[in-house]
């Protein structure tokens, strides 16, 4: 299948690994919150990645609805701190 798929069309494996990528995500927005002194950012992005990671399975295989609802939430914050800036680098390291 070309293109994008919908959380119920993914299989539960791929659904485990969107889940764990997202999560992974948060957790780089928070560590460079931090660094910028956006602790408040930083705890709200932590937390909703340990809520993601921590519900994996049953949001992989049972509840594909609250998947889906934390996986835009999670979209949302990581592109409200991406965006806040235009003129931030992509990423911390230095060219």
């Amino acid at each position: 299948m070309k293109g994008s798929k919908t959380i119920t069309q993914m299989s539960v494996r791929e659904r485990q690994d969107i889940l764990a990528a997202v999560a992974d995500a948060l957790e780089t927005s928070a560590k460079e919150a931090l660094i910028e002194g956006n602790a408040g950012f930083a705890a709200n992005s932590e937390n909703l990645a340990l809520t993601i990671r921590g519900s994996v399975n049953g949001l992989s295989n049972n509840d594909l609805k609250a998947a889906e609802i934390l996986l835009q939430q999670a979209m949302t914050l990581i592109e409200q701190f991406r965006f806040r800036d235009p003129h931030r680098p992509e990423t911390l390291t230095l060219h």
